[in-house]
């Protein structure tokens, strides 16, 4: 008898998904030492837009905290908001299409 099928299948976790709404607007504003308002600003840009949970409310993914978290550095160093959010897009696209060259 194989014992592998005894066994029941893998259950992924979603908090281990980076895409997985796990943090409410509180959390992530105390998590990255910035306010509710900072990222209801970001909201407005449309770089990071939440979730929202049955009721309403924002829920933040990991991967949109490091977005966060990459606008607030800008930001910290004099960069305006709108700036930032522009400068971290344009990194990201530079990124992806960096990564679809073919490495020589």
């Amino acid at each position: 008898m194989d014992p592998t099928h005894d066994r029941a299948p893998a259950v992924t976790n979603e908090l281990d998904n980076d895409d997985y709404p796990a943090f409410s607007m509180g959390r992530a504003a105390a998590s990255l030492g910035v306010t509710p308002a900072f990222l209801r600003s970001l909201d407005d840009t449309g770089l990071v837009v939440p979730q929202r949970s049955g009721g309403g409310h924002r829920r933040y993914s990991r991967n949109q905290l490091r977005l966060v978290a990459r606008v607030r550095e800008l930001v910290d160093s004099g960069t305006a908001v709108d700036a930032a959010c522009r400068i971290v897009h344009l990194e990201d696209q530079l990124a992806e299409a960096r990564s679809r060259i073919p490495s020589t």
